[in-house]
């Protein structure tokens, strides 16, 4: 039995899990991540009440780091009309009172900026996800190929060199509103079929241009997005980028290609940590789910790449991330659906596991029930 399995075993007053994380100039009071859950219920981008309920409750409830759903850097890259945004003022006002909260409660407040791409103009997933018409609100989508993601879905307009520089303006633009708004983490989404994705992918792009064909030209705008936050985002502040690190479908990007992007975006110098994540670029994906399923990727890209990862997927059970951590398979532990059915996962984990849980104030006597 190894070192590390004794601690978790005899639940160590200290367990991994609850171990500060330093990041930067900035340290998270543990190694629990709200993941970005996206929510579908902003008006014009501008987030409400039922974001700042719905993030300030993970913060009171002991997360360590709490994201933003996928907040958009234009309005035709949003996944619906109904999504976040982050291009105005009025917006990142918005933003700010809920980073208040959520840092007033102990956490640190990270958005997630991105762009859907061919994946964008779609209802929202209680009314069927299908994408809309212009008489539905829709519009025209965008990509780096013109390749619809699915049946059923409009094929994306090829994306000029001109519209591709202006995304990457805008990524930039979206940065210092985030920096503007008190945001501590930037995460990029490059994951999950969306626009960064697309452009990874051979199975998306077709481009015959400095965008497309070679490995380093399919990760080129990922790169010069990289450079773009960077320019508006402090070097005290961490960057995450978030991958679909396979997917999951023959002859698409897979574990090597992401082993080596993590390799050149940690010579480059501006990335933290991956968050490793997988498939959504392409219907065909065959993916076995079950808990920790994705737990051979983090540890793929932190131990080939020597750079700190995120694991995601199915991990409910406090004992599994401990394992998870001690173990050395990624560096934190992202949780999403299981911290939206109990916002106080993190307490109760702490519990479990053996450590102190630092209750609020206002909540200290409900502690006995844990």
């Amino acid at each position: 039995m190894t070192e590390n399995v004794r601690r978790v075993l005899r639940r160590d007053p200290n367990p991994y899990i609850m171990r500060e994380m330093a990041l930067r100039g900035v340290t998270a009071r543990n190694r629990i991540m709200f993941s970005p859950m996206c929510q579908y219920s902003a008006t014009d981008g501008v987030p409400d009440d039922w974001h700042l309920v719905h993030l300030g409750a993970r913060a009171v409830g002991g997360a360590g780091i709490v994201f933003t759903e996928a907040t958009h850097i234009e309005p035709r890259g949003r996944i619906t009309p109904w999504c976040l945004g982050l291009w105005n003022d009025a917006q990142a006002a918005a933003f700010a009172r809920i980073v208040r909260f959520v840092e007033n409660q102990g956490a640190v407040p990270g958005i997630q900026l991105g762009h859907a791409g061919r994946k964008a103009s779609t209802a929202q997933p209680w009314k069927g996800g299908a994408s809309l018409s212009p008489e539905e609100g829709g519009w025209e989508t965008v990509g780096p190929s013109a390749l619809p993601f699915a049946e059923g879905y409009a094929p994306p307009r090829e994306m000029t060199l001109q519209n591709i520089a202006e995304v990457t303006r805008a990524v930039a633009a979206s940065a210092a509103l985030a920096r503007k708004a008190g945001f501590r983490i930037i995460e990029i989404h490059a994951a999950h079929g969306y626009l960064l994705n697309q452009f990874l992918s051979p199975l998306s792009n077709r481009r015959t241009d400095r965008y497309g064909g070679s490995f380093d030209n399919r990760i080129r705008l990922l790169r010069e997005w990289i450079e773009a936050v960077r320019s508006e985002w402090p070097d005290e502040l961490p960057l995450f980028v978030r991958l679909s690190v396979s997917e999951w479908v023959e002859g698409g990007w897979d574990v090597e290609d992401s082993v080596r992007l993590a390799r050149v975006l940690k010579a480059d110098g501006h990335v933290d940590l991956i968050d490793c994540s997988s498939g959504g670029n392409d219907p065909r994906q065959k993916i076995a789910v079950h808990p920790g399923y994705q737990l051979p990727l983090s540890q793929a890209v932190r131990n080939g790449a020597g750079i700190a990862t995120g694991a995601v997927g199915l991990l409910h059970s406090p004992d599994l991330c401990e394992q998870v951590l001690a173990n050395g398979q990624a560096d934190l532990v992202i949780l999403g659906r299981a911290l939206m059915a109990e916002p106080y996962w993190p307490l109760q984990a702490a519990k479990r596991l053996g450590a102190t849980a630092t209750w609020p104030v206002q909540y200290e006597r409900s502690n006995i029930y844990y």
